[in-house]
Formats: C-alpha cells, sequence, structure tokens
C-alpha cells in the first residue's frame, strides 16, 4: 500500500457538506511516512492526474489501490489543525518549544546577575 489511510466521500463524509478525501492517518514506516511530504489532515484533490471529486469512498480506496508504483497526489494542506483524529499526534511531542529552549537562556542571565552583583559586592 500507500502507508495512509483515508476518509472521506459522498457517502460517507469527513466534514459536513464536505465530500472530500482526506488523510486520516500515516503508517509508520509507510511509503508516505517515509517520503515525508504527505501531512494528516491534507485534502486530497487528484490522484495520477484523477480528480477524486464526487466519489464514493470505497471508489476512492479502489483507485489508491490501483494507482501502480509511481503515484502522483495532488493535495491542499489543512490551515489549521482540526480536533479529532485529524491532526491528532502521538509520537509524544507537544508541538510547542522545547523547555531548554526557555530555561538555557534564563539560566544564563540569571547567572550573569549573581556573577555581576558578587564582583560589585567586592568593590565596596
Amino acid at each position: 500500500g500507500l502507508g495512509f489511510n483515508i476518509v472521506g466521500g459522498t457517502d460517507k463524509q469527513y466534514i459536513s457538506n464536505d465530500s472530500s478525501i482526506y488523510v486520516s492517518r500515516i503508517k509508520k514506516d509507510g511509503a508516505a511516512y517515509l517520503d515525508g511530504r504527505l501531512q494528516e489532515g491534507d485534502k486530497i484533490l487528484a490522484v495520477n492526474g484523477r480528480d477524486l471529486k464526487d466519489l464514493r469512498h470505497k471508489d476512492a480506496v479502489e483507485l489508491f489501490r490501483n494507482a501502480g508504483y509511481n503515484v502522483s497526489l495532488k493535495i491542499q494542506r489543512r490551515l489549521q489543525p482540526q480536533n479529532g483524529p485529524v491532526g491528532h499526534r502521538d509520537d509524544g511531542e507537544s508541538g510547542g518549544l522545547p523547555l531548554a529552549t526557555i530555561l538555557v537562556p534564563g539560566l544564563a542571565l540569571a547567572a550573569a546577575a549573581v556573577w555581576i552583583l558578587l564582583r560589585y559586592r567586592q568593590r565596596m
């Protein structure tokens, strides 16, 4: 397989009033994961030049299964993270700044301030 799961279609809308096909999950070590360009939540507009508009879910799945070895996807990135399974990160990352990014400069400033204070006291 291509290494990802999809949701959506005219018969199984993932988003109300939107029958588009979306990437719901990228499988670790699958083709899409190793390639690195496709992301969970991306809307897939076309596969090998074939438009996915107004397809039933099972027809979209069949199109992916028969896509061949070299696959070209036309996608639209999600603009904002969505609630639910799309955009969910289960790799233990919060998506924010690492704590060390904040603590290390803060500790360096505090150490410099203590050093200056001690030098100032010695001169008095």
